[in-house]
């Protein structure tokens, strides 16, 4: 397997491969190496997908507290 295959399933948004909260480890890292010359495209790519995430996870009007940790604080942490 590659990080390539590490994408999301919806509505649950789990890696479609090792089943934890996506972006999983595997997946951060192929992205971040996708995205190494285009570091703003993949903060666009991330936030687009985190309100489909925000979209698919609200339920009964409670939002998951933890979203742009998992989709956006990682990517602007690491040097590039």
């Amino acid at each position: 397997m590659t990080a390539k295959d590490h994408t999301h399933v919806r509505p649950q948004w789990d890696c479609r491969v090792c089943g934890q909260p996506w972006p999983c480890p595997e997946a951060r890292a192929g992205l971040l190496d996708e995205y190494r010359a285009f570091p703003s495209l993949l903060k666009i790519y991330l936030t687009a997908l985190m309100y489909d995430a925000l979209d698919d996870l609200t339920v009964g009007g409670e939002s998951p507290p933890n979203l742009y940790e998992r989709f956006l604080a990682w990517a602007r942490k690491r040097p590039w």
